[in-house]
């Protein structure tokens, strides 16, 4: 890695390869990279110990991955189906994650991750959601974070070099591919061209994680934001922004309830803002409490809001809590007492509900005890967290929690921004449903995917000409931007604007979404970024990471917005998490409001993927066919020949 000064006075770094993320994903393109001779590269990151990799769980975090145990059949193909029947999944990155499967969770166990195995060696699983088989494993409320401990571990002792505390605010290209990036360095709280550090690559691996911060409801950690923004910018495409997934999390700390935390049956409450008032709102829509305990049970298995899941589903849970918080109350899990005060009658509840408590010997006492009793941990996270269940209940909302769709690559997970790949959640593989877990799998496979491609086709140093010409132009901007801010004295404050947009974005494009409320909030988004340099005030420089990074937030929620009103325009309907009123549709229960009268999509839209280039403050779409599951000729002799040539990377 070499350094110089651009025109004297900027900091530069002179690479091949800049890693973007210090999550499992990113970090292990940093590794892999390193492995395969890329020397010449550096892992940037805005803070080691920020991101969703490190700071996020449930009660048994999934991590997906081929069969490896047992009697039960399962092979590549069949799990690359498995993905690609989640609806808009392109095929051949569906094989990829299917096929380096195996590769990745053994690379995770080599370097410490403690996946259970039996006494034989077999890595053994369990069925996880819309899992045909029994893929799943997990190392408990923390298997993300210790693959990201074990993945930076192997990264700092071969050496890598790491580049903190500096936040991506441009992303440099031209018409031949990237060139760089322009970074500030949060470190430098002073309002001149020192705070400015560039880097001149050949290649960018992006790793920033999902637009976590569009949201104000939303159970990604605090300390991720996402930088979807930028790369839209840049002109890189999005592809399904539409499919999200939304579930109930608790808010202080932001954790899901998924899992045991619901299938103990916890009572749901509700209070006014200042936690009096208390009541069971439940019991407002059900009269049946063994029917409205079993649906609570479900949450656990079926977590996220899925609008098929509604109508005699458990998703009404999802839709009761988020209507008491529409009516500006807050809503509790609370651990210490049964439904109605009364002890559970199990012999009535659901067949599967039934079933699973008897067999989990819980069949007794209250939330808490059973919960103490199938799973001591999850009690224990929230006592660490400052949160005691046997004492106070645990505030929730229906939250934000992981985007399926995202920025838009090839089987090699590269954009179509030649040197540009996007690994992790910030890249669109999976489609409208996704097996539970398979997020962190399409993580370790996408960045090695990267990482290889990078190593055989894309080394030596950077040679585009044009990038003086884009950095100077992308200094001028940005600084401009950070001095009007700083001038700004009768201008909106930047926390006020990002709050009011976050809320904005809670409201009209997260689970329920009317072509009204979105259009609304696609035009006041908008007008906002056109207005940008003169609405926005920096208190002091040290306001300036945040400033950047509202400006990457609104390109953000201009194009998701606009993707959403695109979908409705082409027909799409409801599906996955997201319920789109319609009012030639029909209303599952009569009680709610009509805001939930919806028709479901028929899967008839499951070949089709969105695309979206965002382009001089406007979205421009296309519709394409998902690129199948590839029948290449697999016969030995010919794979091999392939690989003796070229490792069969094109």
């Amino acid at each position: 890695m070499q350094t110089e000064l651009f025109d004297d006075k900027i900091r530069t770094y002179i690479l091949n390869t800049a890693v973007v993320g210090s999550g499992a994903a990113g970090l292990n393109a940093a590794d892999r990279l390193w492995a395969l001779g890329v020397r010449d590269m550096a892992l940037v990151t805005e803070g080691m110990n920020s991101g969703t990799s490190r700071n996020t769980g449930s009660d048994k975090q999934t991590y997906y991955k081929l069969t490896l145990s047992g009697e039960e059949p399962d092979s590549v193909r069949e799990m690359a189906q498995t993905l690609f029947d989640g609806r808009c999944v392109d095929g051949d990155t569906a094989l990829c994650e299917a096929a380096l499967s195996a590769q990745g969770f053994y690379k995770l166990l080599e370097l410490g991750v403690p996946f259970p195995r039996s006494r034989y060696g077999e890595a053994v699983g369990y069925k996880t959601d819309h899992d045909p088989r029994r893929r799943a494993t997990s190392v408990g409320p923390y298997t993300s974070r210790s693959m990201t401990q074990c993945l930076e571990k192997a990264v700092r002792e071969k050496g890598v070099p790491i580049l903190d505390k500096l936040q991506i605010i441009r992303i440099l290209s031209t018409e031949n591919g990237v060139c760089g990036l322009l970074c500030i360095d949060k470190t430098v709280q002073q309002s001149t061209l020192d705070r400015f550090v560039l880097i001149h690559c050949k290649n960018v691996i992006y790793a920033t994680g999902g637009p976590a911060g569009m949201y104000a409801d939303s159970v990604y950690p605090f300390g991720h934001y996402g930088a979807s923004g930028l790369a839209f910018e840049a002109g890189v495409l999005g592809k399904n922004l539409t499919e999200w997934q939304y579930g109930l999390a608790s808010v202080c700390p932001r954790w899901n309830v998924s899992g045991t935390y619901m299938q103990v049956l916890p009572r749901f409450i509700s209070t006014d803002k200042d936690g009096g008032d208390e009541r069971e709102f439940l019991f407002d829509f059900f009269t049946d409490i063994s029917d409205m305990q079993s649906k609570i049970f479900l949450k656990g298995y079926q977590w996220p809001f899925d609008v098929r899941k509604i109508d005699g589903g458990s998703s009404i849970i999802d839709i009761l809590v988020y209507l008491e918080t529409c009516k500006g109350r807050r809503v509790f899990l609370d651990y210490r007492k049964n439904a109605g005060g009364k002890p559970v009658d199990f012999s009535s509840l659901g067949a599967e509900a039934r079933e699973y408590l008897e067999k989990a010997e819980a069949c007794f006492g209250t939330p808490l005890e059973r919960l103490m009793h199938m799973n001591a941990p999850a009690v224990e996270f929230y006592r660490d967290k400052g949160v005691d269940l046997a004492k106070e209940p645990l505030e929730i909302a229906l939250c934000a929690q992981h985007n399926n769709g995202g920025l838009s690559g090839d089987a090699w997970w590269q954009t179509n921004l030649d040197g540009f790949f996007a690994v992790g959640e910030v890249n669109g593989s999976h489609g409208v449903y996704r097996p539970g877990g398979s997020a962190l799998n399409a993580g370790q496979v996408g960045s090695t995917r990267a990482a290889q491609f990078v190593a055989a086709k894309r080394q030596g140093m950077p040679q585009n000409d044009a990038f003086e010409n884009c950095a100077r132009q992308a200094i001028d901007d940005m600084d401009e931007i950070a001095q009007n801010a700083i001038k700004n004295v009768s201008g909106t404050p930047v926390q006020k604007l990002w709050d009011e947009a976050a809320a904005r974005m809670s409201l009209a494009g997260a689970s329920l979404r009317s072509e009204k409320a979105i259009r609304k909030a696609a035009q006041d988004t908008q007008k906002l970024i056109k207005a940008f340099s003169s609405t926005a005030k920096a208190e002091t420089a040290l306001e300036l990471p945040k400033l950047y990074r509202l400006r990457d937030m609104l390109m953000c929620q201009y194009v998701y917005l606009s993707a959403m009103l695109d979908y409705l325009e082409n027909g799409g309907k409801s599906r996955g998490s997201a319920l789109y009123t319609d009012a030639a549709g029909k209303k599952p229960y009569a009680a709610l409001p009509d805001e939930y009268t919806f028709i479901l999509d028929d899967g008839s839209r499951g070949s089709l993927i969105q695309e979206v280039r965002y382009k001089d403050g406007k979205c421009e779409f296309s519709w394409r066919n998902t690129r199948p599951i590839p029948t290449d000729d697999d016969f030995f002799e010919n794979i091999w020949r392939g690989f003796r040539q070229n490792a069969n990377i094109y």
